[in-house]
């Protein structure tokens, strides 16, 4: 073997070792922030800025590492765009700007690092483990803070209609502080642990995932939001409708047990069908509103961000100017009236192709786990979709960071061989 051949070598295999040492630093970035989404959103942000950098890190010393096309990235450059065009007709500029680059900014790079690094099935097992292991964290701690009060002392009370549900005392929020974001929460995890558990062919594994089911489920019914209820419902009953009738039969007494078990659920849930309460007569003044407002700006909105400052000169129902409304309470009509129907379109767009494109075979042998996330995160967004009707828990930064890591995991996915296959690719 001659010297060049053996330097050669050589360097081959310290290139191979920094790839693996560049992979690996993003991986474990990405997994950081997946795991402390739910519980901390600094450490997930700051994992965020690190994976970042190591990102780019490794576009730059990698020669055969190169940014990848994800079947939306049109849309949500588009969308980028138009709210980026939205903060030049906001009423206070500087304050839409920050508030663009600083949630924009999570949500790309999010879309990014998660898109970019995700490349074998190892990667997607070790990013669904990471939120899995969140995930129960946040329902344990759901749990003690019904049992012990944790977090409870005045901060229960504004979440609670004492006029119209004057048994109702307590709804928990775990880590996301607000009852119905942490709802909307348990929504996504429930439509993935669902997926698995159907798609689960071991009787032991497919027990663990009823198990899980049950908990989340549970844990849902605590936070007594109706919103997110009836759209876990309405997700669960679709597929049952279209895939297998026997789950229809389940839900309704999985339903009826939990309804039976705490009655004030019950009238809670009924509430939306028998009476009028405070919740709701905002919920439509404040849809007229955001009519109105997409009605003035239909083109570029109000500006990203600025429902707050514009809401008081939209203000029909409580007529008070110190009045403070942070979105619509409808994900529609919130985007619309903050970065105009266009760029709205563009958002959906990418949320919608990106949900029914996880619902689609790729056509290729791909990972039998990823089918499964894939079915997940496609009925993840269906929940997102129908409870988006009565409220907007993506105003949230944590939610929003993790639908967009949702996707881009569930499109980066796509095609992914599983672990035997890419080895016998390898060996021939």
């Amino acid at each position: 073997m001659s010297s060049s051949e053996t330097m050669s070598s050589i360097e081959r295999k310290k290139l191979h070792s920094r790839q693996r040492t560049l992979e690996n630093r993003c991986y474990f970035a990405l997994r950081l922030e997946a795991f402390f989404i739910a519980l901390n959103p600094w450490i997930a942000s700051g994992a965020l800025a690190l994976g970042v950098a190591f990102l780019f890190w490794r576009w730059m010393r990698d020669p055969e590492f190169h940014f990848r096309r994800l079947p939306y990235d049109v849309p949500v450059i588009f969308f980028v765009v138009i709210g980026g065009a939205s903060v030049l007709v906001a009423p206070d500029r500087m304050a839409s700007f920050y508030n663009y680059y600083v949630l924009v900014g999570s949500y790309v790079f999010t879309y990014l690092l998660a898109g970019q690094t995700l490349r074998t099935e190892k990667h997607l097992r070790g990013v669904l483990k990471a939120l899995g292991y969140s995930a129960f964290c946040c329902v344990l701690y759901g749990f003690c803070q019904l049992a012990f009060g944790w977090d409870m002392n005045a901060a229960d009370t504004k979440w609670v209609d004492g006029e119209a549900f004057p048994e109702l005392k307590k709804r928990i929020f775990s880590t996301w502080k607000n009852p119905n974001i942490f709802a909307g929460y348990l929504g996504e995890v429930i439509a993935v642990v669902f997926a698995f558990f159907m798609t689960e062919e071991d009787s032991g594994g497919r027990r663990k995932y009823g198990v899980a089911l049950l908990t989340l489920l549970g844990c849902l019914a605590l936070t007594y939001a109706r919103g997110s209820c009836f759209a876990v419902m309405l997700t669960l009953a679709c597929y049952g409708a279209l895939k297998d009738r026997r789950i229809l039969l389940v839900c309704a007494a999985v339903g009826a047990a939990l309804l039976v078990a705490d009655p004030v659920l019950a009238d809670r849930l009924m509430s939306v069908f028998t009476k009028m309460d405070t919740s709701m007569e905002m919920r439509l003044a404040l849809w007229e509103s955001s009519v109105a407002m997409i009605m003035d700006h239909p083109l570029l909105g109000i500006g990203w961000g600025s429902f707050l400052k514009v809401y008081p000169e939209y203000d029909f129902y409580i007529n008070n100017a110190a009045t403070e409304m942070f979105h619509a309470h409808n994900l529609y009509l919130h985007y619309a009236a903050e970065i105009g129907v266009i760029g709205a379109a563009a958002y959906f767009w990418y949320f919608f192709g990106t949900m029914f494109t996880a619902f689609r075979s790729s056509g290729t042998e791909e990972s039998f786990l990823v089918r499964r996330f894939e079915l997940g995160c496609g009925l993840a967004l269906v929940t997102v979709a129908l409870g988006g009707i009565s409220d907007n828990v993506l105003f949230n930064i944590p939610s929003s960071m993790l639908l967009w890591m949702g996707c881009a995991l569930a499109m980066a996915a796509r095609g992914i061989l599983p672990e035997s296959s890419r080895k016998h690719k390898t060996e021939e």
